[in-house]
């Protein structure tokens, strides 16, 4: 885990959602990146490609996060902390840590996704910490409805 500087610089924003899809199956859908996983991306997340792996822990991603004419170029690692439970994309640059998270309820599960981004200094900082959380929050409910979407498709 890559270490952090001072907490006020980070924010996490969470979404979560229950998908009528059985645990397992959702599980495969997010650590598949060679089949899966871009179907349930949002539009913002672009031109990913795997670089190492392909499947779970190990897997090495590049994407690009597109907003307006803002391009973040990205390169994640996969780990796995509780496999078939949680998978973890770090970026090891910038720190950025998504975890989602898969918890079986009833014939579906409930889908988590956690995901702490570091704030610039100063007023950039300030404008990232009131803008990004609400932008990202729906970026995030975005990507689990097109989860669920595609889970229910593939059944």
């Amino acid at each position: 885990m890559t270490a952090r500087p001072a907490a006020e610089l980070w924010k996490t924003v969470s979404s979560e959602r229950r998908i009528a899809a059985p645990a397992s199956f959702v599980y495969e859908v997010i650590a598949d990146f060679d089949t899966h996983h871009t179907k349930m991306l949002p539009p913002a997340f672009r031109d990913l490609r795997v670089v190492a792996g392909g499947v779970g822990a190990g897997t090495v991603i590049t994407f690009d996060i597109v907003n307006g004419a803002n391009v973040r170029h990205c390169r994640s690692e996969i780990t796995e902390p509780e496999p078939g439970r949680v998978l973890v994309e770090e970026d090891r640059g910038n720190g950025t840590r998504t975890t989602f998270s898969v918890a079986p309820d009833g014939e579906g599960c409930l889908v988590r996704i956690d995901s702490a981004f570091r704030t610039s200094r100063g007023f950039r900082g300030i404008v990232e910490a009131i803008i990004g959380p609400p932008v990202l929050r729906r970026l995030l409910a975005e990507e689990l409805a097109r989860l669920d979407a595609y889970a229910r498709s593939q059944r």
